[in-house]
Parts: structure tokens; C-alpha cells; sequence
């Protein structure tokens, strides 16, 4: 989430902005940060849409949903679960 850091703080302290200066320099030593090698990036979380929840019941198998829909078997059944819980809203035409 670091990239998402330097671009916040280039965009919110551009040059000569009005800012504190004790802001200014934590800012702009974001600007001089790169990630290290070994260091990897964070995954974005992948949004579930309905017509993947419409295909997930309509399988009812997390593993067969998982290979389907390009999921973990333990993503598909969470969701199903979720699902079928009312834990999140089922798809507008079920």
C-alpha cells in the first residue's frame, strides 16, 4: 500500500502548497521510498459481481464454482455461505 501512500502524498502536497512544514518533509520523504525486492506488493481484494454469485448458486459446489468462476474452492464456499446466510445480498433475480 505504499505506492498508494506516495501518490496520496504527491497529490495532496504538491509543490509550494500551503502546508506545515514538518508535513511537507514526512511527504516528501514518501517520495523517496521504493520497495524493497523482497518486499511483495499487497494483493487488491477481488470484488465479487452478481452474476458470479448467480453462477455460484446455481452450481452449489465451491470446487466446481472455484474452477468456473477462477477461485479458491475456500473463496467460493465462503461466499456461498455468506450467501445463503443472508450475510450479503443475494443476486437481484433470485
Amino acid at each position: 500500500m505504499m505506492e498508494a501512500a506516495q501518490n496520496l502524498a504527491a497529490h495532496l502536497y504538491y509543490p509550494d502548497c500551503l502546508s506545515l512544514e514538518r508535513k511537507r518533509v514526512v511527504a516528501d520523504s514518501f517520495a523517496a521510498w521504493s520497495r524493497p525486492a523482497h518486499m511483495r506488493s499487497a494483493h487488491t481484494r477481488r470484488r465479487w459481481t452478481e452474476n458470479e454469485d448467480r453462477a455460484l448458486l446455481k452450481l452449489n459446489s465451491p470446487k466446481l464454482a472455484a474452477e468456473t468462476l477462477g477461485r479458491t474452492a475456500q473463496s467460493c464456499n465462503l461466499r456461498l455461505w455468506r450467501l445463503r446466510t443472508g450475510q450479503v445480498p443475494k443476486p437481484s433475480d433470485q
